[in-house]
């Protein structure tokens, strides 16, 4: 799908990749572009639409699509992460309000759009994934069950909607210099380099980016002997 002359609904849009994916999408020609917050006022630069979503509220996001019919291309970037591990006090509370945004806020938001994609001839969907889709470690080992899920329901949702020729791109990244991960000491990624490797992706009709080096190296140690996923870290 180009984004050229695309109505672009963009959540979690007020920082970090979110307003870069937003900020890109009009330098490339989208005819327009939604950015959703929480609180539409942060949302600051020229050109955007600030739009109200809080994608844990399944009807917030039902009420969104039906004032919204022009969107043919939806960037599920929304998302959050706790540091902690599976077992660590107060982890399983840190889970669930990561599935709530990262697993359930995508699906809300998809669930919502789809229809609205389909009359537009099919559309696209963008889910933000993560590295932690498919390898854990003691830091962010709940925020990788969130990603994980993600993944999952990200595969779910393209056979889903197939038969309306939805495409529908995971995204899988290593760490972004962003709010998200300040405070992380690990090599991190410019967000438009990222934001770059994705609409080229999207464009291209790809159902999946792996965005930087250390992300397709874990791929491929997925299907290793022992997997890259039960090494220690």
């Amino acid at each position: 799908m180009k984004v050229q002359n695309a109505t672009v609904l963009v959540t979690g849009a007020n920082r970090g990749l979110g307003a870069e994916f937003a900020r890109q999408a009009l330098a490339r020609g989208a005819r327009k572009v939604y950015a959703a917050a929480r609180d539409p006022a942060t949302i600051v630069a020229p050109g955007l639409v600030p739009v109200r979503l809080d994608v844990t509220d399944a009807g917030q996001a039902a009420l969104l699509a039906r004032e919204l019919g022009d969107v043919d291309l939806v960037i599920n970037n929304a998302g959050t992460a706790e540091t902690g591990g599976v077992l660590g006090d107060g982890g399983l509370e840190a889970m669930r309000r990561m599935f709530e945004t990262n697993v359930f806020g995508l699906l809300n938001v998809s669930r919502s759009f789809a229809p609205v994609l389909a009359r537009h001839g099919g559309g696209a969907f963008v889910n933000v994934l993560s590295i932690a889709s498919w390898v854990s470690n003691p830091l962010l080992a709940n925020y990788a069950a969130s990603k994980a899920a993600a993944w999952s329901a990200t595969n779910g949702l393209r056979d889903a909607l197939r038969a309306q020729q939805t495409q529908v791109l995971g995204v899988h990244v290593g760490f972004i210099d962003t709010d998200l991960t300040r405070g992380i000491d690990a090599p991190k990624l410019q967000p438009g380099a990222v934001v770059d490797a994705v609409f080229a992706a999207l464009e291209a009709g790809d159902s999946e980016v792996l965005v930087d080096e250390l992300t397709r190296a874990v791929k491929r140690g997925l299907s290793a002997d022992p997997g890259i996923y039960t090494l220690a870290r």
